[in-house]
């Protein structure tokens, strides 16, 4: 069973991660974009981190949903409202439950990627964080290795992909050979959740 640290323990390695990679994000991103994906995040994640800390949410709901808020108010650009969508949705299909399956919060999960998908209008081949998304959300019932794959297989596999949604649709053909940054940063939300599976008490079950 997954509680709320679990859930506080995975927001602080999604925040350690997008630090870690914040100069890769912002350099994709320069490529395609406004080149701000990494900093935005970074600056995100550290808010989530903090206010996480101060409140202290006392269920795997809770958790998802400040963060998301926070994220929302904090992250400027598309980053904020589609990534707090995300943890916001699936912190609230979570409901009020003290501890949730991984069965559950795959379900969760599942629920917040549609939420991104409607609010980006975007799907799977758009060249967008769906990209890595919805794979990882489609192998989450197996196991968070699994997903974390998925969403690192899905994040390459943007490279060759022409952009049809967001900033770097404006670039048309020259979108093609440069890894999407939104597919990026979600595969690190993905391998953060199989990080602090790996951290549990328990061992870590990875199903």
């Amino acid at each position: 069973m997954l509680d709320a640290d679990f859930f506080r323990r995975w927001m602080a390695a999604t925040a350690a991660a997008v630090d870690r990679e914040a100069s890769r994000l912002t350099e994709l991103d320069s490529a395609i974009g406004d080149a701000d994906h990494g900093s935005n995040l970074q600056r995100g994640f550290a808010a989530v981190t903090a206010v996480l800390e101060k409140d202290a949410p006392q269920t795997p709901g809770a958790v998802l949903t400040l963060a998301g808020r926070q994220l929302i108010s904090t992250v400027g650009g598309a980053s904020g409202p589609l990534y707090g969508t995300l943890l916001r949705r699936t912190g609230k299909s979570l409901g009020d439950a003290s501890e949730v399956t991984t069965q559950q919060l795959a379900e969760a999960f599942g629920a917040g990627v549609t939420a991104v998908g409607q609010l980006g209008g975007a799907q799977a081949g758009d060249k967008t964080m769906l990209d890595a998304l919805l794979p990882a959300a489609d192998a989450l019932g197996a196991s968070f290795a699994a997903a974390r794959e998925a969403a690192e297989a899905g994040a390459l596999a943007t490279v060759p992909l022409q952009a049809r949604k967001g900033r770097a649709s404006y670039l048309g053909e020259r979108s093609i050979g440069h890894q999407d940054p939104g597919a990026t940063s979600s595969a690190l939300l993905v391998a953060a959740l199989a990080e602090a599976d790996t951290t549990r008490g328990d061992g870590g079950s990875g199903s």
